[in-house]
């Protein structure tokens, strides 16, 4: 059952979704040659609690960490450990929140140093990607016309997109309904509505689409161990459009990206 929300509900999903924001452009900064991943979770876990938020993936269907922090070919779910990342590394982190009883949910992925040139078009086109479903959820459309703005766009550039993850709605859960494939036919699946708040998050790869699960029963990797990227962001109808939530501006800034306004 979907769980439709208020604009009153939906400001305080902002926050949530704000206090994640701030921890990743706070972490943005430390994803360097040489961070230990362990540490990271540390410094995120104790920054949400700064804020008067509390992490909200810890603890969550036994999850260990703060953080999910997945590497090269590490698509999603990778649990932090005490390998230092590397020159040429792509380190997605996924950070969660919980803040006036809702969840915030969103990630990034992120260049180590001097990062392969078809790789780097691989993040590009990821984040990409996610502003093109984000295009599409408007009050009216279905849900596979955000599904399939995403796949359209990662397979016109020639990359992979997994088909066994997807986005989903959030909201006083984590996961809500409705499931949102990154693949899909446009026209199809539930109408979107007013009110409706997803976590949309294309997890797109340098080779193929397929995925294995590695035996600590988190970490999801490509078959072919070649990389992968992943963006999130959470997306509200409001007033019949969408309106995002979260925002890479912290994210932008702490690396010296210039901002669009």
């Amino acid at each position: 059952m979907i769980v439709y929300k208020s604009k009153e509900e939906i400001e305080l999903m902002r926050e949530a979704a704000l206090v994640v924001s701030r921890t990743l452009g706070m972490l943005a900064a430390e994803v360097k040659e040489g961070a230990i991943p362990l540490e990271l979770d540390k410094k995120a876990e104790e920054f949400i609690r700064d804020q008067g938020a509390v992490p909200g993936f810890k603890g969550l269907y036994n999850c260990p960490s703060t953080l999910l922090i997945s590497v090269n070919e590490t698509v999603v779910h990778g649990l932090p450990g005490k390998r230092p990342f590397q020159n040429g590394d792509v380190v997605s982190i996924d950070c969660g929140s919980i803040l006036n009883g809702y969840y915030g949910d969103h990630a990034y992925t992120f260049e180590v140093g001097e990062v392969e040139p078809e790789v780097k078009r691989l993040l590009r086109v990821t984040e990409e990607c996610l502003y093109k479903g984000i295009e599409q959820m408007r009050a009216g459309n279905r849900l596979g016309d955000v599904s399939y703005a995403i796949q359209q766009h990662a397979e016109s550039h020639g990359f992979g997109v997994v088909r066994d993850l997807v986005g989903h709605g959030i909201g006083k859960k984590l996961h809500e309904d409705p499931q949102v494939p990154n693949y899909g036919r446009q026209g199809t699946g539930k109408k979107l509505k007013e009110g409706l708040v997803l976590a949309i998050e294309p997890m797109i790869t340098l080779g193929t689409h397929r995925v294995v699960q590695l035996k600590d029963g988190w970490t999801i990797n490509t078959a072919d161990g070649k990389p992968a990227a992943h963006f999130e962001h959470d997306v509200a109808i409001v007033d019949g459009k969408p309106e995002i939530l979260s925002t890479f501006d912290f994210i932008h800034e702490a690396l010296g990206i210039a901002i669009n306004d």
